[in-house]
């Protein structure tokens, strides 16, 4: 995997948006129920969750928030940021083979603090599923050595 440059502070503007879109597949779903330990039966058994109001298993929404993390570190700012916070409000559930959409756009730029509002939606089929509102501290533009 190759790593993109970060983008600098000094190179957002508000409007500037990324994007990335993922399967949340079962094994997707599976191997997040291991790294965070969530094996609630909703996620991942599917005679359980057909008794619930979801009427089948759906995924984890700190699942579907990661992509948001996905977007911030990989695309915009991109490496080296540094996530701050997030506040998260989900709308409609997320089901196992549905192809998910994150998208985070640029908000407001705080050059003296380094922070960047970013606001975050997750769509499914062009539906929301997930909006939030993230805080990213974004290094600045590395100053050249004078030689």
């Amino acid at each position: 995997m190759s790593v993109k440059d970060p983008i600098p502070l000094e190179d957002l503007h508000i409007g500037r948006s990324a994007e990335v879109t993922r399967l949340v597949d079962d094994a997707a779903v599976r191997a997040f129920a291991e790294v965070s330990g969530d094996f609630n039966p909703l996620h991942l058994d599917e005679e359980y969750a057909r008794r619930t109001p979801f009427r089948g298993r759906i995924a984890h929404g700190a699942l579907i928030a990661s992509y948001i993390s996905g977007v911030l570190g990989n695309e915009l700012p991109g490496p080296g940021a540094i996530f701050v916070s997030m506040d998260i409000r989900f709308q409609r559930p997320v089901r196992i083979d549905d192809t998910i959409t994150a998208k985070a756009t640029v908000l407001e730029v705080d050059l003296k603090s380094r922070m960047v509002t970013m606001d975050c939606v997750c769509t499914v089929e062009g539906e929301i599923a997930m909006t939030a509102t993230a805080t990213v501290m974004v290094r600045t533009r590395r100053k050249k050595s004078a030689e």
